[in-house]
């Protein structure tokens, strides 16, 4: 019984998408360094930005990193005096708010993000660029995924 040859890594989609993820997601990093913000803390005041007033557990979820690491990252972003830490309604709860200067950093990370963004997809017409988020979205959804659990991949 001769047994076949296990398929090549280079014909496994999974393995494109994570270059393609990896590559994209290094040149953010890149652009953010130069701003002193990794991916993470991005992705935190992002999250801040869009919420008027979260616990540590609530951001934690939707950043989809654990307790202890988010109040790391919280720890520097404070530090930088872009977040506000607050004592929440019990002992335990600690609610987090971005300050005035946070909330202006946030639209001008942004813009790097789009920029970042454009410079891998901007090659792809609009019309692709759509069916392929739909894609995404379509092979996401249909696996289980919810909006919920993003970023639970752990963020690069």
């Amino acid at each position: 019984m001769s047994k076949s040859a296990p398929s090549k890594l280079q014909e496994h989609l999974r393995y494109w998408l994570r270059c393609l993820s990896n590559f994209v997601s290094h040149s953010f990093a890149e652009r953010l360094a130069g701003q002193d913000f990794s991916v993470a803390q991005w992705v935190v005041l992002r999250t801040l930005y869009d919420s008027s007033g979260v616990t540590l557990n609530e951001a934690a979820a939707q950043v989809g990193v654990d307790k202890s690491s988010l109040s790391r990252m919280v720890e520097r972003l404070v530090q930088k005096g872009l977040v506000n830490r607050t004592q929440g309604d019990d002992r335990r709860s600690v609610g987090l708010t971005l300050t005035p200067a946070g909330k202006k950093l946030v639209p001008q990370l942004a813009q790097m993000a789009d920029e970042n963004d454009a410079a891998f997809f901007n090659t792809m017409a609009s019309k692709q660029r759509s069916e392929f988020l739909a894609t995404i979205k379509q092979l996401l959804t249909a696996n289980g995924w919810d909006a919920s659990q993003r970023g639970r991949d752990r963020m690069e």
